[in-house]
């Protein structure tokens, strides 16, 4: 071969003078790529580059070199008169060749009829994120990701909205092949190699009963074969700082807000505009603020906020090195990050240690293993922020001897810092590890047998003392879990190419085992707590409880792949789930799913249409399930004071059912079909996919209300059906593109959008239509419960003088009265809104000019016109803990002399209104959610420090954000405590800005 290569050259140097070209081939971190070819333009002569990336050719100067590998995009370069040419292949997300991870396997990105997308995590691995899913917010169309705001947190992780009512809401994470049910906050994002996202029914059949919410695949980094050992170092320091400046008042904002509620004192009637000479706020306060002496307010003016905040920070130093032999390949990895947040003693620590190791034990038998660490702690009781803000700025937390008052207010409130001086420790242990073995069976091509088995391990410690608990007699804790899990997969792949046909075929049984067990024990009123948790025997009042369960899944798949002429695709999967918790009678169930593909550019009638590079259509329809609580079909007994004998006689303790049986409790079944279109044109210059999806959920798990009569008030049952439907546009560009400068975009689009269609099925009105379940807030046609707001419909604020309803005063919320009958009462509830959001969509632009990179992405939420609101009504009424508690600066509360106000208020005298209703406003937002400019030295410089790469780089997170929404952040939402949007409340947290700089460096 190599006599041929140089036969075609000597031959070729007759028409252009001959030149000798070395260099080397690099990848977008500096490390070399052995294999890559490196051709003529126009010919099949060249090279391929040696284990260090180094290539040597002879050439004309009239020459152009094509270099390229799979997974990287093509370069070209002209010879001209260098004699030194080198070069960095950028890797190519829309390289037709490029392996994506689908479940159980790996397919190439043409070959895919699913709706699989890979998140683009490498411009986001400079940001100061200390969790992965904080990388992936906004990546991908249809994966919705929200925000943190203490340290060290997981976002809410939810793919294409709600699926179900009440049963599992959670993404299922696959981690290297193996379900990983613990927190994202445990993996080091370094070690994550790529993840890819199974949306549509079709590709999440392959996990059956636990995908309805979809899939993640999460795969880490390996060694390379062939690759002498490689040492990188990464270190970066970030800021943290709230988004927003909200802050409590001062002395001054608190007085003149007890003037406020106390307006028909302070002000003279009738209009309450003219100032009350005879107004003295000492007769207004509460006595705690008075000096017991004079009878003077108090001269305090502390600031609670400013004690019980801090600088927060990120530091994170990683380290690892990889490489491989001929037949074994190695990663090591260590890691070390420390996040301080902004509210003191909110801090996350995480020590991470991994080990990926694969080697060809046989040129048929390959075995490995990944095994990680990750230790994390969260050490230290944070006050509540609540009661911060509510704290008044005329106490301060201390006696006059310095010690901390339990108790400076005449409230049901303590002193937030009480947490000063207190014991707490919160660590979580995890070690995750995946064994494997793979048999490419020698007397049979294309036959292969894979068996996994991963086992994850968790500790969590909980400790904690208080000598401020029980009434300032002291308090311990000391509570421990302990969860593990190990799933054992079997799965054999058979693939075979004949003619113009390609099949792959595979089948998988597995089974898996979870079991969680926890002992709690703590104890109170100590005579002394110098050992703190360790003594808990010590107090005078002992309790101790525990508990175990243990889950149970078996499982079985088929999956078939076919491919003919290179154009037609079909993929059939059938997959058996059983698993422990569900019913007597409905331990299996069965999802099949199928999908189609056409690669329309591969037809003959395509052939002349050079402006289209890739064109496939594919669609698919299929079924994935969804699991329930594992005791939910049983009847259960709780255990409480229940009897009492004879009058007087003393009340015993006693046990009684508690939920009533439903042996026929079955899988809820989510029925999807997906249609899309991949694309690339203009010789791959733009690149995208288009989805279109309708998901439809069976057998709903949903607590059916009972007659009291029957004893009970629910009963856990399959009933009524919901729809969910959207559409995802994902588009790339390449606008400019030369040699050295480039401007390449990506625009993301997702809309969603879930209806009831049916609920119980039984009882309909007088028209023959099904009957809405209104006291649990459902509705036929409309959306889940958690996203349709069904209040009373508020029309701004009553002045002095208007016409008010009974019930009513000034400065309470005028509510629409719906059917004109002049009475407001439950009737006048409407359905006014929705809580999810009407459309997303962000943009990432990326600039590369020689070796400087700087890249911003904006990623946004919109509500349309009734959509993707939450109320914000902080709206409060004259009351002795109101004219007590401190409030937010800047909140426009009404009173006569500012009738514009647009938060309701109720002032003393005033009966609080009848009926009370939500202000609720749009949480749309854009936010300049990454930025990041980075520096990579070239390869003089790395020559003469005798590194591979080195690069410098400064990012920002969240510094800017254009919205109209009035509180700590719109994107703030927490489903399970109905949170949607934190608004201008005392318990908000802030999302965190900061900017971060840093190094990579490998050798």
């Amino acid at each position: 071969m190599f006599f041929l290569i140089f036969f075609s050259l000597g031959i070729f140097t007759v028409f252009g003078q001959s030149v000798t070209i070395t260099g080397k081939v690099t990848d977008d971190t500096n490390e070399p790529i052995p294999g890559v070819n490196v051709l003529i333009k126009g010919t099949q002569s060249g090279t391929i580059t040696d284990f260090d990336g180094l290539y040597k050719l002879k050439v004309a100067k009239s020459d152009i070199l094509v270099f390229s590998y799979i997974g990287y995009a093509t370069k070209e370069v002209a010879v001209s008169d260098q004699t030194t040419i080198n070069v960095k292949l950028e890797s190519d997300a829309t390289s037709l060749d490029e392996i994506v991870v689908v479940g159980y396997g790996t397919q190439k990105k043409i070959d895919v009829t699913g709706a699989v997308t890979r998140a683009n995590i490498e411009d986001f691995r400079d940001a100061p994120n200390a969790n992965i899913g904080q990388s992936l917010q906004g990546t991908v169309p249809g994966l919705n990701i929200g925000q943190v705001t203490s340290a060290g947190s997981t976002p809410s992780i939810q793919i294409r909205g709600a699926s179900t009512l009440n049963g599992n809401q959670s993404v299922l994470i696959i981690l290297d092949g193996i379900q990983y049910t613990n927190s994202l906050s445990s993996l080091n994002p370094d070690d994550i190699e790529s993840i890819d996202v199974l949306k549509d029914a079709s590709s999440t059949a392959v996990y059956g009963a636990q995908a309805a919410n979809g899939v993640i695949l999460i795969t880490t980094k390996k060694g390379r074969k062939n690759r002498n050992p490689v040492i990188s170092f990464s270190s970066k320091f970030s800021t943290q700082a709230p988004s927003v400046g909200l802050r409590p008042m001062g002395r001054e904002g608190y007085l003149e807000h007890i003037k406020m509620l106390n307006y028909r004192d302070a002000y003279i009637a009738p209009e309450y505009t003219v100032p009350n000479p005879d107004y003295d706020v000492l007769e207004y306060v509460d006595s705690s603020v008075l000096d017991p002496i004079t009878g003077e307010l108090l001269p305090n003016d502390f600031d609670w906020w400013d004690q019980a905040t801090q600088r927060g920070y990120i530091q994170e130093t990683l380290f690892n090195v990889s490489g491989g032999s001929e037949k074994t390949t190695y990663l090591i990895s260590l890691g070390l990050t420390e996040q301080n947040g902004y509210i003191i003693n909110d801090n996350f620590e995480r020590k991470s240690i991994r080990v990926n190791l694969e080697t060809e034990a046989a040129d048929w038998w390959t075995v490995g293993t990944q095994v990680f660490g990750s230790f994390t702690n969260k050490d230290g009781a944070e006050p509540s922020l609540s009661s911060i803000v509510r704290s008044s700025p005329l106490h301060t937390p201390y006696l006059e001897n310095g010690d901390l008052n339990p108790s400076p207010f005449n409230t049901l409130d303590r002193n937030p810092f009480l947490t000063y001086d207190v014991l707490n420790e919160e660590r979580d242990n995890y070690i995750s590890a995946n064994l494997y073995s793979q048999i490419d069976v020698p007397f049979i091509p294309g036959l292969s047998y894979r068996i996994n088995f991963g086992n994850n391990y968790k500790t969590e410690l909980r400790y904690g003392a208080s000598e401020y608990e029980a009434s300032e007699n002291g308090a311990a804790y000391k509570n421990t879990r302990f969860k593990l899990d190990f799933t054992l997969d079997n799965i054999i792949t058979y693939k075979k190419k004949f003619g113009k046909h390609d099949i792959s075929a595979t089948y998988l049984y597995g089974v898996r085992e979870k079991k969680e067990e926890g002992t709690n024990a703590s104890a109170t009123v100590f005579s002394r707590l110098k050992l703190g948790y360790d003594r808990i025997q010590l107090g005078e009042n002992q309790f101790v409880s525990s508990y175990a369960f243990t889950e149970k899944f078996n499982y079985q798949m088929f999956r078939l792949n076919y491919k003919f002429n290179d154009k037609y695709l079909l993929t059939g999967t059938i997959r058996e789930d059983g698993f422990s918790g569900f019913a007597e009678n409905e331990k299996y169930g069965y999802f099949p799913s199928g999908a189609f593909g056409w690669i329309i550019s591969n037809e003959s009638f395509m052939e002349n249409t050079d402006w289209i590079n890739n064109l496939k259509l594919r669609g698919g329809y299929g079924v994935s399930g969804n699991l329930t609580g594992r005791y939910s079909s049983l009847a259960r007994l709780s255990t409480g004071a229940a009897y009492v004998f004879g009058d007087g006689g003393a009340t015993v303790f006693g046990q009684q059912l508690s939920s009533l049986a439903n042996p026929n409790l079955r899988w809820e079944r989510t029925a999807g079909m997906n249609l899309g279109l991949d694309f690339s044109l203009f010789n791959s210059r733009l690149t995208g996919s288009i989805d279109a999806y309708q998901n439809t959920t069976n057998d709903l798990l949903f607590s059916v209300a009972l007659p009291q009569i029957t004893g009970f008030s629910s009963i856990q049952t399959n009933i009524g059906k919901m729809q969910n439907k959207g559409l995802e546009i994902s588009l790339t560009g390449d606008i400019i593109k030369k040699q050295d400068f480039s401007w390449g975009t990506t625009v993301n689009f997702s809309t969603n959008k879930n209806k009831i269609l049916e609920l119980t099925g039984e009882d309909v009105n007088q028209d023959g239509v099904e009957d809405d379940l209104i006291a649990s807030n459902l509705f036929i046609g409309q959306g889940t419960a958690r996203d349709v707001i069904y209040t009373y419909e508020q029309d701004g604020i009553y002045q002095i003088g208007d016409d008010i309803p009974a019930g009513f005063s000034p400065g309470q919320l005028r509510i629409v009265d719906q059917n004109d009958d002049g009475i407001i009462n439950e009737d006048d509830r409407k359905i006014i809104g929705r809580r999810d959001p009407a459309y997303r969509i962000s943009m990432l632009n990326t600039f590369k000019y020689k070796q400087f990179s700087f890249s911003f992405f904006l990623n946004s939420i919109q509500g349309g016109k009734d959509s993707y609101l939450s109320n914000t009504n902080v709206g409060i009424s004259h009351s002795d803990n109101t004219i007590r508690f401190n409030y937010l600066e800047g909140i426009n509360f009404w009173q006569p002399n500012n009738p514009t106000g647009d938060q309701p208020l109720t002032a003393n005298g005033v009966s609080n209104p009848s009926v009370g209703a939500g202000i609720y406003q749009d949480r749309s937002f854009v936010r300049l959610q990454d930025v990041s400019l980075r520096y990579n030295f070239n390869q003089a410089v790395l020559d003469k420090l005798g590194m591979s790469s080195l690069s410098l780089f400064l990012s920002g997170k969240n510094l800017a954000t254009w919205t109209d929404w009035k509180g700590w952040d719109p994107e703030i939402q927490d489903v399970d405590r109905g949170i949607y949007g934190s608004g201008l409340v005392a318990g908000g947290r802030p999302v965190m800005k900061g900017v971060s700089i840093g190094v990579n460096l490998s050798f």
